[in-house]
């Protein structure tokens, strides 16, 4: 065995990819001292989506005060990986995590603290966004976002409206003077791993608002205002209401669409355009990859999967480990896994076997044991 890469997503609440591939690396290097051990920091635009991003191309994070899901002032981390590009995870300033979870909340929250980000970014010279869009406590289709890049959205009185799902039903107009004249040379790439529409039964309120917080009652007006909303954007010639993944993001995936002309890429996909993966992986012997837990959701186009699909293309065996093991051996094997491990013992506590020195010497010592 001459080339190993190590591609393994981080284990939430635990360790880094980085770290997990350093762990990783470590027992690798106790058992064949001599391979050439590839490590890739990767993630699928969910959360640790910005430090995977830095550590692999070697980009700066860049740390400021933007406005949480509230508009209360919250410190925010986003990463400029080359001199125009610019990586920015949604819940860093948008997200359910950032504010006590309240019945009602959704009604008011609003995704202005995203689109503050994207202006730092842009006024650092970036012209390229990749957006992560996972995790966020709005459902506002992203017209926070929008007005903080200085898109105006007007009611029937011609007066701005205001934050929040509740406002969107009284959109009737929308002015462009004040848009930063830069987004006319940005490109926008959104990691969407939902095929979840804009509105509907199916759609961004339906699905995702309740987590948010949304009663019986909020639902209805959410939803009349998507619709409301997907009517509008009809209107000036922006007809994204079907499109697959446009409610994604409480629907900002929608708004991108209509006014930042974006891409909707599968995280994993955009992820590894970035980081060229595929030519990466090329003449690798063994692939590792993984994440914290692996279950049915892993096989819906989450990290470990989108590594597998690089690997089949270049027929590399592929093994995964985890902290969780939520599938049956016919299950991930059937989709192509050559070996899955879970790295923790049995008898051991979850809240134990997550603390970071202990995830750490569970990977060190699982990886050691299958190449010994």
């Amino acid at each position: 065995m001459k080339k190993i890469v190590i591609a393994v997503d981080s284990f939430k609440g635990s360790l880094a990819s980085a770290e997990v591939a350093e762990a990783a690396g470590d027992a690798i290097r106790t058992v064949l001292p001599d391979v050439t051990i590839v490590k890739v920091p990767i993630a699928d635009g969910g959360e640790g989506t910005v430090d995977a991003l830095i550590a692999a191309s070697g980009g700066i994070p860049v740390s400021l005060t933007v406005s949480n899901p509230f508009m209360q002032p919250v410190e925010a981390t986003y990463g400029i990986l080359d001199n125009e590009t610019a990586i920015i995870e949604m819940a860093a300033a948008s997200g359910l995590s950032l504010i006590p979870w309240k019945e009602g909340n959704v009604m008011d929250t609003t995704s202005y603290g995203t689109g503050e980000l994207i202006v730092d970014a842009i006024r650092r010279g970036c012209r390229h966004v990749l957006l992560g869009i996972g995790g966020s406590a709005t459902n506002d289709a992203g017209i926070g976002m929008l007005q903080a890049l200085g898109f105006q959205f007007l009611d029937k009185d011609g007066k701005e409206i205001g934050k929040g799902g509740k406002c969107l039903q009284h959109i009737v107009a929308v002015r462009m003077d004040s848009v930063l004249p830069e987004l006319k040379s940005c490109r926008f790439q959104l990691a969407v791993d939902v095929d979840t529409p804009f509105c509907g039964s199916e759609g961004a309120v339906m699905t995702f608002a309740p987590q948010k917080g949304a009663t019986a009652t909020n639902l209805e007006v959410l939803e009349k205002g998507m619709q409301h909303l997907a009517s509008f954007f009809n209107s000036v010639g922006k007809e994204i209401s079907m499109i697959p993944g446009s409610g994604a993001g409480g629907g900002i995936a929608g708004g991108c669409l209509a006014f930042l002309n974006a891409e909707l890429v599968p995280g994993i996909e955009m992820v590894k355009q970035f980081l060229r993966f595929d030519e990466l992986i090329e003449g690798a012997d063994l692939i590792i990859t993984g994440e914290g837990k692996i279950d049915q959701q892993t096989l819906c186009g989450k990290t470990p999967f989108g590594v597998l699909q690089s690997a089949k293309r270049q027929n590399i065996p592929v093994i995964a480990i985890t902290g969780q093991l939520l599938l049956s051996r016919e299950e991930w094997q059937s989709v192509g896994f050559d070996a899955v491990y879970a790295i923790n013992p049995p008898e051991m506590p979850l809240s134990e076997a997550m603390k970071p020195e202990k995830t750490f010497g569970h990977i060190f010592d699982t990886v050691r044991e299958i190449f010994s």
